[in-house]
């Protein structure tokens, strides 16, 4: 095999960089990806030789050039996060005496609030789904585990039978870096779990032989009988939403926004929110309560006795 060539091969220092994030960090392959992106980028941008040489004025340089090349906000500063933990990561290694992204001014991406749908939404799109027949079955059960326990798409696709406790009202649920956590299963998710773990739900997809054991342990199977993919799940909630008119709404992270915006709407605590969901920060969460802003100000001005002017 050739030997990789110079503009291919990572400097050592980025490469000891993105070990960290992995090991010890425990950060997503796809984080791990991105940032390697990112760094790359960067890293040709000074010249690879030179990182440890880099200045302040290089790191401004390179952000005035990646907003001028129409990168999207988010992406400019997804980069520049990158590169100050890259740095601070060498300070505190002690590879630099000091971090030269510490005084650089890096503008940041106002947060999008996160946009669910309403309680009425939720009813219509389930109402929908009748749980005749094994398909339909399955994607009921798929709507109501994402909506009732928040979690992410590549979360539920990844749900083996042993994640499964119904008599405990559980499930096991493996998150980012490999971080599992406990989840409870309210009524209706129980019911349509076992709605489709019963002999005309699951078994009736199930092939006569099993390609693999991957796929005999799926909670979720396509119409084959193999493990449904994300990419499977996601024409899931295309199909269904479309029955609906929310085709265009409907994707298994708004499920996720539902589910925390209508939990904090009914009183939950944000510690509890930030559990279910997975979160490692609570900062993470606390977007969720300024989606909730909008019912806190209609509920004073409809019930306080002197939040509006009198006719």
């Amino acid at each position: 095999m050739a030997e990789a060539s110079e503009s291919a091969r990572l400097p050592v220092d980025l490469a000891d960089y993105l070990v960290h994030l992995r090991v010890e960090r425990g950060r997503s392959p796809n984080t791990i990806a991105s940032y390697e992106r990112d760094l790359r980028r960067f890293a040709e941008s000074v010249g690879n030789s030179q990182l440890r040489n880099v200045r302040a004025q290089h790191i401004e340089d390179h952000h005035r050039l990646l907003e001028e090349t129409g990168l999207a906000p988010a992406s400019v500063a997804r980069a520049m996060t990158a590169i100050r933990g890259f740095y601070r990561w060498m300070a505190s290694e002690e590879i630099l005496v000091a971090d030269p992204t510490a005084d650089v001014e890096i503008s940041k991406v106002p947060r999008r609030l996160p946009k669910g749908l309403a309680e009425n939404e939720i009813d219509a799109l389930l109402s929908t789904v009748d749980a005749s027949d094994p398909v339909s079955r399955r994607d009921r059960a798929i709507i109501e585990v994402l909506y009732g326990t928040g979690m992410r798409i590549s979360e539920c696709v990844h749900l083996s039978l042993d994640d499964v406790d119904l008599d405990a009202a559980l499930l096991r649920v493996t998150g980012k870096g490999d971080k599992q956590r406990l989840v409870p299963v309210g009524r209706y998710a129980d019911e349509s779990l076992r709605s489709w773990f019963d002999a005309t739900g699951r078994t009736a997809l199930a092939p006569a032989r099993w390609r693999s054991r991957n796929d005999e342990r799926a909670v979720f199977l396509n119409q084959r009988g193999s493990r449904l993919s994300r990419q499977g799940m996601w024409g899931v909630l295309k199909k269904r939403g479309a029955e609906v008119g929310l085709s265009s709404r409907l994707s298994p992270h708004v499920l996720r926004h539902s589910c925390a915006t209508h939990m904090l709407d009914h009183g939950a605590d944000i510690r509890t929110v930030q559990e279910l969901l997975g979160h490692v920060s609570v900062s993470t969460t606390q977007i969720y309560t300024a989606v909730s802003q909008d019912l806190l100000a209609r509920t004073y001005r409809s019930a306080h006795p002197r939040a509006t002017r009198r006719s």
